[in-house]
């Protein structure tokens, strides 16, 4: 039986990032998902929405059918 796995080439939040510490934040995703690690990324709150940023993911871990990505926000578009 195959595991489903989808492969994502933007960040998108929904909201629901928590701050590490300064410019670190980690996201918590329903299913696997696969992220290209250590290149810059755009930051959308929503898949249609405007990008707010650009991150580059530093730690990706898949478990119990869910996926915790570690990114670094490293440019910011606005305040907003």
């Amino acid at each position: 039986m195959g595991m489903p796995l989808e492969f994502n080439t933007m960040i998108v939040t929904k909201g629901k990032e928590i701050r590490i510490k300064d410019n670190t934040f980690q996201l918590v995703k329903k299913g696997y998902r696969l992220y290209p690690l250590d290149i810059p990324l755009e930051v959308r709150k929503a898949v249609e929405g405007d990008s707010i940023g650009t991150g580059i993911i530093e730690k990706l871990i898949m478990t119990k059918n869910e996926t915790i990505i570690i990114y670094n926000l490293i440019s910011l578009n606005s305040t907003n």
